[in-house]
């Protein structure tokens, strides 16, 4: 017995030492290349281009009676105006369900880069904002507007960028296409018209960069330095809804289980058995990246992966939030009706999950997991709509390096690092042309500025908005 007890203490002995080993071998890795200079620009012109496109209402709404298509127009009437250098050495088409397409053609065509945004806006409660969404109106060095983060700022920093190194008789290596969508935040299908344009003409993107991750701060357990997060994949969507339905009936005689009982019981039965975790590529690299400069603790947890992924695990599912969000595919019910009255028993009530589908995951596996889950033959359930996660783009090459560059240049001393982005954008479109596609929003932001994003009081700092026009001043001139 004696014998077992000394093997098994120096079992734990060997682990332990393993386990302390490899967290002390878990060193950041060598940082992303700087490149060298500053760039000049004329910063207040950024500014006031910004400023022209915030006052365009180009609020888009899949009620198209809710459009206004002169706003529209008007901003695409605006470009020449403000981007005068761009107008003269770019050719520009207007695609079906307002795509823009911009070609600046460069020494060579085999290896071109694009670079997109989307100029459409969400809807605002004007009655809620403490400036007008839509006057632009500077103040203490903040620009307040809608769509001055999302992404107006990356649609002015593209062109901004690319009219002053026209002045400046600047020509890429390669063709530089600007991609640019009206009816991003309405699924729309300009980007898809882009995409199926460069398929048709045998144009193959070396390197796509469009929204997503930014610099930030204490997103990542135990590190406290800036991160650069660019998402090189996306996660999926799917809205399932469930229905079951009763004879309805006065609500003074109830039978044990009601509709929206029955449908209570299912919401909780998912939530309490979520997808299992998986980790990806684009996680299992930010992971590799960041942990190694998080706090000892969980520098031990990511450098050990193999002995404490059900400890991550663990802590994934009890937290929630992003962390969580990156493990898995989650599910957030979001609707509920019944009946329309407080005494009257629904014949039919329903709700609706939205699902983000992890990469490991597609809308047929997540609905049968659902369905198994749910375990009630008396709720149907249908997916309303949705889409597949993205494919992963590669990192460790050419064009990772060239976004990492211009990050890490622009924001000097942040820790560049890929994610997987749990948003949906047009560049999942992209996929299919291009395993080069990073999503990356040229901004530094505060966890207060990202609440603004979709809802009240959206504004930009100004130090920001030179940001976003440097890193693609930075990012053209690798091109």
């Amino acid at each position: 017995m004696q014998y077992v007890l000394y093997a098994v203490l120096a079992a734990i002995a060997v682990l332990i030492a393993v386990i302390l080993i490899r967290t002390a071998m878990f060193k950041p890795k060598k940082q992303v290349e700087v490149l060298e200079g500053e760039e000049c620009f004329d910063k207040e012109k950024a500014v006031e281009t910004l400023r022209e496109l915030v006052r365009c209402k180009t609020v888009s709404s899949y009620d198209k009676i809710k459009e206004d298509d002169a706003e529209f127009a008007k901003l695409i009437a605006l470009l020449p105006e403000l981007y005068p250098n761009v107008a003269e050495a770019c050719s520009m088409m207007e695609m079906e369900e307002r795509g823009l397409l911009f070609r600046w053609s460069g020494k060579l065509h085999d290896a071109p880069a694009v670079m997109m945004a989307h100029y459409d806006v969400v809807p605002v409660n004007e009655e809620l904002w403490e400036k007008p969404p839509f006057e632009a109106i500077l103040e203490d060095g903040v620009l307040w507007g809608r769509g001055t983060l999302d992404t107006k700022v990356t649609f002015n920093a593209i062109l901004s960028a690319a009219d002053k190194l026209i002045a400046e008789g600047f020509v890429p290596e390669n063709d530089v296409y600007f991609a640019f969508s009206g009816g991003e935040e309405v699924n729309g299908e300009g980007a898809v018209h882009i995409v199926n344009y460069f398929e048709e003409n045998g144009i193959t993107p070396a390197l796509v960069v469009d929204e997503g991750g930014a610099v930030v701060e204490g997103v990542f357990p135990g590190v406290s330095a800036p991160c650069g997060m660019i998402g090189i994949a996306e996660k999926g969507m799917m809205d399932i809804c469930y229905t079951t339905k009763s004879g309805g009936g006065h609500a003074s005689a109830p039978k044990p289980h009601t509709p929206v009982g029955i449908l209570s019981a299912v919401c909780c039965r998912i939530e309490n058995n979520p997808f299992k975790m998986h980790l990806t590529k684009p996680v299992a690299e930010m992971f590799d990246t960041l942990g190694r400069h998080s706090s000892f603790v969980y520098r031990m947890i990511f450098a050990n992966l193999w002995c404490f992924s059900g400890v991550l695990d663990l802590i994934c599912k009890k937290s929630g939030g992003e962390l969580n969000a990156l493990m898995r595919t989650t599910v957030a019910f979001t609707q509920m009706q019944g009946s329309k009255a407080s005494n009257v028993i629904p014949p039919e009530a329903s709700m609706v999950s939205n699902i983000r589908l992890n990469p490991k995951d597609t809308m047929e596996t997540a609905l049968a997991y659902i369905r198994k889950v749910a375990d009630d033959p008396n709720v149907e359930m249908n997916c309303m709509h949705g889409m597949n996660p993205s494919p992963v783009s590669e990192t460790g090459c050419a064009a990772w390096d060239k976004v990492a560059k211009a990050v890490a240049s622009t924001w000097k001393g942040c820790i560049v690092s890929p994610y997987l982005m749990v948003q949906c954008s047009d560049s999942r479109h992209y996929g299919k042309i291009s395993n080069h596609v990073y999503r990356f929003s040229a901004m530094d932001l505060t966890s207060e500025e990202r609440s603004t994003i979709h809802g009240n009081n959206e504004r930009i700092r100004l130090e920001t908005v030179y940001r976003a026009v440097e890193f693609y001043i930075r990012l053209m001139r690798q091109c």
